[in-house]
């Protein structure tokens, strides 16, 4: 999902862990980056000739790096680049999208088939989440407060194979 059209970016909320000796911060279980392995994989949308596609990579080094794109008869409307991982005692999303400025979101609740991510300082949106629905459906929306107006848009993916046809 990409920022402006797609991807829920949220902001940080502060959700922090309990501190260890030496400065250290441990993330709580209830939000921890590895119950949002659920998210590795390739997830597309389609409706009418768009199609959005997010593809993210599984949990390695405590990180899951991601890539989506847009795109119609018309080409490429829009693209982004996302990582989400443990920082500072919290799981963050953070979002790099085409033509605007990077945001980081903060996880306010993850588990085996669900995350929020919140960023109340964000222009637009503000909360961004993910929704596992069944083995092969996984749902995504952006919502928050946009000229004054609320607005929710969700994108219903469905899991199909990454790479080139017939591969998984």
């Amino acid at each position: 999902m990409r920022l402006r059209s797609l991807v829920p970016v949220v902001a940080v909320l502060g959700i922090w862990g309990a501190a260890l000796p030496g400065g250290r911060v441990h993330t709580p279980p209830e939000l921890s980056v590895e119950k949002l392995r659920w998210l590795a994989g390739c997830l597309e949308m389609r409706s009418g000739d768009r199609v959005v596609e997010e593809h993210r990579m599984d949990l390695r080094a405590g990180s899951m790096l991601g890539m989506g794109r847009s795109t119609s008869s018309k080409g490429l409307m829009d693209y982004e680049l996302t990582l989400i991982q443990e920082r500072a005692g919290k799981i963050v999303f953070e979002a790099h999208p085409s033509g605007q400025p990077s945001a980081v979101f903060s996880a306010t609740s993850a588990n085996a088939d669900s995350v929020v991510f919140e960023a109340r300082e964000h222009n637009y949106p503000q909360v961004v989440g993910y929704r596992r629905s069944g083995r092969d459906s996984v749902i995504a929306w952006i919502d928050g407060t946009q000229r004054g107006k609320r607005q929710r848009i969700e994108f219903p993916y469905r899991r199909v194979a990454c790479g080139p046809e017939g591969v998984r």
